[in-house]
């Protein structure tokens, strides 16, 4: 597992994907066999989380290479992010709610064993303490793992669903707050109501080749459940009219200036926006933020090799730009977070993608992905 802070390396591995394991990628996707065979899945989340790569290159490539009908399951893996984002943008309070409930559990459960047995490994599941060494190793886990990993945590060992989504931020490399928040509400039974997912011993057994014993799970505890109802909040991502000329801010989600919507503006001069653990909810694993930053050093080359103007700034520096300022929409989580709670206002400019592919995440993920054809003919 090696993920390279750069777009080029991105691409090469894009590239090799698609040219050599695409074929095979709906038939083995659910397969983990291992940290040091992982050719059955692209491993490119870390990238797309960060903007390196966007969905629609990365779809107009796989199309290059086979028909829709069979590239259609990689395609909805591939947008299931776009589809997160676009659910927790018209309910934002979900994640204004997470984190205060966060903060209360955190404090309840800092000297608990059975939390602090979890975080290092130490538990009687031998599949989950390695999980939980791979996850601080290299900063990633297979997709089927972290719903086996997030059902552990939560009906297992019987801890908070909200310390599980933490531990994951603090450490993938590809953590962003919609994917990560409401995939462990989708595994606790609170995202879809009452219908929560339970891992089961042959279930691992069966698509991990047999590589663990001692699989001793609940596999019977009821769905979690909330009072909370969140309803949508009706938003406007619309872009401003007259942007040239604007000091623009680029946060850590869109990482490729050169192949945005707003490539061919003239803008004075670029600010890429580092944000450290000071002013995060949620502190991450050194690991994690250098690997942040160093995304960002390999977006300022690439955009001082355009000839422009850029500088690297903290977040905490935004404030003190007196000029035109417009942003790269962040999305909800710890960046626009930062802005909203320390009253700094600015436009932002929205992706055509999520502008379009945001109006059908009012509802559940199989009723987005009736769309899935009309946003790939829209953009492709």
């Amino acid at each position: 597992m090696n993920f390279e802070a750069s777009r080029a390396k991105a691409i090469d591995k894009l590239n090799s994907f698609i040219e050599k394991n695409l074929s095979d990628y709906s038939r083995l996707r659910n397969f983990d066999f291992g940290p040091d065979k992982r050719d059955n899945v692209s491993c490119l989340s870390p990238y797309v989380t960060h903007g390196v790569l966007n969905e629609i290159e990365i779809i107009k490539k796989s199309l290059a290479k086979f028909s829709f009908s069979k590239n259609e399951k990689f395609i909805q893996e591939v947008l299931w992010r776009t589809y997160w984002k676009g659910w927790l943008e018209l309910r934002p309070n979900v994640w204004t709610d997470y984190l205060v409930s966060l903060r209360s559990i955190r404090e309840k459960f800092k000297n608990s064993k059975e939390y602090l047995n979890a975080i290092e490994g130490n538990t009687n599941i031998e599949c989950f303490n390695e999980w939980v060494k791979e996850l601080k190793e290299n900063n990633y886990l297979h997709n089927h793992t972290r719903m086996w990993f997030a059902s552990i945590w939560i009906f297992t060992l019987d801890l908070p669903w909200q310390l599980g989504a933490e531990f994951f931020m603090q450490h993938l490399y590809d953590g962003d707050a919609a994917s990560n928040t409401l995939g462990w509400r989708w595994v606790a039974g609170l995202q879809t109501q009452g219908k929560h997912y339970l891992a089961s011993e042959w279930n691992i057994k069966k698509f991990t080749n047999n590589r663990f014993n001692n699989i001793k799970l609940n596999e019977n505890a009821p769905p979690k459940v909330s009072e909370n109802r969140y309803s949508i909040v009706k938003q406007n991502f619309a872009n401003p009219q007259d942007i040239d000329s604007d000091n623009l801010l680029i946060f850590e989600n869109n990482l490729s200036f050169e192949i945005t919507d707003f490539k061919d503006f003239k803008f004075k001069k670029i600010y890429l926006v580092s944000n450290k653990n000071e002013n995060r909810s949620i502190k991450l694993s050194d690991k994690v933020i250098e690997f942040k930053f160093l995304l960002i050093k390999d977006q300022e080359q690439r955009i001082k090799n355009q000839s422009i103007e850029c500088e690297i700034i903290d977040i905490s520096e935004v404030k003190k730009i007196d000029e035109n300022i417009i942003g790269l929409y962040p999305t909800v989580g710890e960046n626009l977070d930062y802005l909203n709670s320390n009253d700094i206002t600015i436009d932002f400019l929205y992706r055509k993608l999520d502008q379009y592919s945001w109006q059908y995440c009012n509802k559940g993920f199989f009723n987005f992905k009736n769309y899935i054809p009309k946003i790939i003919t829209m953009f492709t």
